[in-house]
């Protein structure tokens, strides 16, 4: 297959490759599928039937864990129940006062769809499992300020078979930072971001 960048080398002036964004995202081995929290389960004594009572503490040590970080740092949480409403725009008026020292921002919460397990069992088989399913439940998404690369928020939804997300976008102008390193021409006619 031809690269972009050997089809249109003729029109190209340079190529840029940057970040526009720099994504982390976490996971539970093993208990982020369903046969692995089926195992997981099973080789505590755990009946599956009973998978909502020993996941309600977990999301409730997420809730605690959420509170207590936005009060150690003079944040507080807003629950967001409209999904016109843009976080970015909340996000964006708290900055707009408190201005972009380092630290944590704000605290959101909403509730969003998200993945978790359902307890089942075969009748055909005889087996008893939990299958992957959705639902609704409880977001929170952390917000700090940091000095090199901006804002960065995290995203943890309070479900064992959901991992948490960390996103970095730019801005503190590091892409711009990048580009200059990476600029092949003074005055680039075309350009294309790999």
């Amino acid at each position: 297959m031809e690269l972009l960048t050997t089809r249109y080398a003729e029109n190209l002036a340079g190529v840029l490759s940057c970040y526009d964004r720099i994504v982390i995202t976490g996971t539970l081995p093993g208990a982020c599928f369903a046969e692995g929290m089926t195992s997981f389960l099973v080789s505590r004594g755990i009946r599956i039937f009973d998978y909502p009572q020993f996941a309600l503490p977990l999301r409730e040590r997420v809730r605690h864990a959420a509170q207590a970080l936005a009060t150690e740092h003079g944040a507080r949480i807003e629950h967001i129940a409209k999904a016109h409403v843009r976080k970015e725009d909340v996000v964006a008026k708290v900055l707009a006062a408190r201005g972009d020292a380092p630290g944590l921002v704000h605290v959101i919460s909403a509730m969003e769809t998200c993945a978790t397990y359902q307890p089942w069992h075969d009748k055909a088989s005889g087996r008893t499992f939990l299958r992957p399913d959705t639902t609704k439940c409880l977001h929170y998404y952390f917000y700090w300020m940091d000095r090199e690369l901006g804002l960065i928020y995290g995203a943890c939804p309070p479900t064992v078979r959901s991992g948490c997300r960390f996103t970095a976008t730019d801005t503190v102008g590091w892409r711009n930072e990048c580009g200059a390193r990476a600029s092949t021409s003074p005055q680039p006619t075309t350009l294309l971001l790999a």
